[in-house]
Formats: C-alpha cells, structure tokens, sequence
C-alpha cells in the first residue's frame, strides 16, 4: 500500500512535468506568433535566420535546445530563447502541481498554471493580455468549480466579481485623478478569472504578491543601472499571473 502511495506521488509530478514540456513547446509558439497576427495552428515551424522547415528532432521539449544549444542545426544562427525557457517554466509547473497534490485535481491547477503562464509571457512580451485567452481562463475557473474542484462555487463566483471590480475601481480613480490612463483594460478582467479559480478569499495575497514582485522587479532593474520614468509601464498582468499559480499552490496544500 505505501508503495502504491510513492508511486503515485512520483508518477503526477514527472507526467505532469513532461506533459508541461509539451505545452509550453505551443505556449512559446502562441506567445511569439500571437502579437504577429501568424496562425499558430497552421504553418510549419521554421528557423528564423535561414527559413528552414524545422523537423521532429529540431522541436523536441527542451531536449533539442539542449542537444543543439539553442541553435538551427543548419546555419548555427540562434533560436529564440523564449522557446526552452517558456518550455521550461511550463514543465515547472506541471511538477509543482503533481507535489502540491498527486490526484486529478493537480490536472485542474496545471491547466490553471499553464494559461497562466501564456498570459504572462504575453503581457511581459507585447503588453498585451487577449479576450480570448482571458475568457478562458476565466471559464475554466468557473467549470471546474462546478465540477466539484474547491473552493465552492459561491466563493469563486464572488472573487470572479470581486476581482474585476477592485481593479477596474482602481483603474477608474486614476483616470479621474490623473487624466489618464494606469492600468491596462485586461488587468482587471485576468484579476477577475483569477478570483474564479481561487475565490475571494485568496485575492488580497495575489495582489499584494503582485505588487511586490513589481516592487522588487523595479529595485532590481534600478540597481543594474536601469532608470524607469514614473509612467513607465510594468506588465500587472504578468505579475498577477506570477503570483496567482503560488497562491493556488499554498490554497491546495493547506487544505490537504
């Protein structure tokens, strides 16, 4: 019986892992043809520098960038980065899911992570956080609660609210006080499907996380060197999504 137990505590996070590897092989593509108006589902995958049909072998997870470092087999020239390191925190993900909980519902914050994940990386990229994506995140929050994954529907349906509402009230004072814009429009609609995924209660930790890794983040860069106008614009939405996948992390742990 306990070593059934092991087993299973080992088998969600290393399937997890890979499965994570395999998405964020398409997260990465998303991310850099999205903002590009190019299909992410059709086209082959190419090298940028010379233009060649990349093959199997040159699209594995985080093994060909590995194998090839980071270069087309062909020209040498570079791949873009973003691929194995997007590929990476994906796999991340995953794994942290299969230790936070080793039963379905670490499929449930996988997925949660993973959208997450497309949605930071857009917003850090482009400054952009999509409808599209948004909205389904914001479904998969409610239909998994509706499913029986904690916490209880009512809970997510008011941190759904109470999420848009406290970001697009924020952002709507400060238009009023200062003339114009603070806040991107999709900030508080990705702050709202986060409130459906982890219900009221979670959402002052997600904000106040957010805020300082913001915080840190513009620290950070002052210290190498780096100025930042007043009205420079930070990616919230990036930062949201960074301290929101932690907190569903600690609410599942804590709850088992």
């Amino acid at each position: 019986m306990q070593g059934e137990m092991v087993t299973a505590a080992m088998i969600w996070p290393l399937g997890l892992g890979v499965l994570g590897a395999i998405v964020g092989s398409f997260v990465a593509a998303l991310v850099i043809r999205w903002p590009q108006d190019q299909s992410v589902m059709h086209g082959r995958s190419a090298c940028d520098a010379c233009g060649r049909t990349l093959t199997a072998r040159d699209l594995v997870p985080l093994l060909s960038a590995l194998w090839l470092r980071g270069r087309c087999r062909t020209c040498e020239g570079p791949i873009d980065p973003l691929h194995w390191r997007v590929e990476a925190i994906a796999a991340l993900i995953g794994v942290l899911a299969g230790v936070a909980t080793a039963s379905p519902l670490a499929v449930a914050g996988a997925i949660f992570g993973w959208l997450l994940l497309a949605l930071a990386a857009l917003d850090a990229t482009a400054l952009w956080l999509p409808d599209r994506l948004t909205i389904t995140l914001a479904i998969a929050g409610a239909g998994t609660g509706f499913a029986g994954v904690p916490p209880a529907i009512p809970d997510r349906l008011i941190g759904g609210a109470a999420g848009f509402l406290t970001l697009w009230a924020i952002a709507a004072g400060y238009r009023r006080l200062r003339g114009r814009d603070g806040m991107g429009g999709g900030d508080p609609k990705l702050f709202g499907a986060i409130g459906l995924w982890l219900g009221w209660r979670m959402l002052p930790a997600v904000l106040l996380l957010a805020s300082l890794v913001g915080l840190a983040w513009v620290v950070f860069a002052a210290v190498r060197g780096r100025r930042m106008a007043r009205d420079a614009a930070l990616p919230f939405g990036a930062l949201l999504a960074v301290a929101a996948y932690p907190a569903w992390i600690a609410m599942i742990v804590s709850s088992s």
